[in-house]
């Protein structure tokens, strides 16, 4: 049976990968520096990234993602080892990213993106974050937009703050 202590700590984590697809939805990515550790290694080498830095993937993300006109990413199961104040975990992520089409609408198609998260969390003045995230590629598949579908407009975002 899990301790209260365990079920909090998981809690805590879960909502950790929850920050961190809000930070990136959002395209808030100063939100990241709760999210890992100051000397955190990001590898996302397995999706055609790069591997580096939070500042160095924080940067990455800002060039790459505004390329997107919508994108989510969506968890599923988790799999978390717990050891005192370190812990791993394995997740799933569901990624679909809609690509633009012409000026910019909407329309391109959409990549869909299957993953996994590899991560080592550690406990830093009292609240979890993630030391190491590696990703582990499962699929990539490109769905072409309908043909005669209407242009969509891009969707608006909220503002950062």
């Amino acid at each position: 049976m899990l301790s209260l202590a365990e079920i909090s700590d998981r809690l805590e984590i879960q909502d950790l990968m929850v920050d961190y697809c809000h930070a990136v939805d959002t395209r808030q990515w100063d939100l990241l520096d709760a999210v890992f550790t100051a000397g955190a290694v990001i590898d996302y080498t397995a999706t055609g990234g790069p591997r580096g830095t939070l500042p160095q993937i924080k940067d990455f993300l800002g060039s790459v993602m505004g390329r997107f006109p919508a994108y989510q990413h969506l968890l599923g199961n988790a799999s978390v080892r717990l050891d005192g104040d370190t812990a791993t975990g394995r997740t799933m992520c569901h990624n679909p990213l809609v690509l633009p089409g012409d000026q910019g609408a909407a329309d391109g198609g959409v990549l869909y993106c299957g993953m996994w998260y590899i991560d080592a969390f550690v406990r830093v003045a009292g609240a979890w974050r993630i030391a190491e995230r590696v990703q582990e590629k499962s699929y990539m598949h490109f769905a072409p937009a309908a043909p005669g579908e209407p242009r969509r407009p891009r969707p608006s975002r909220p503002a950062a703050g």
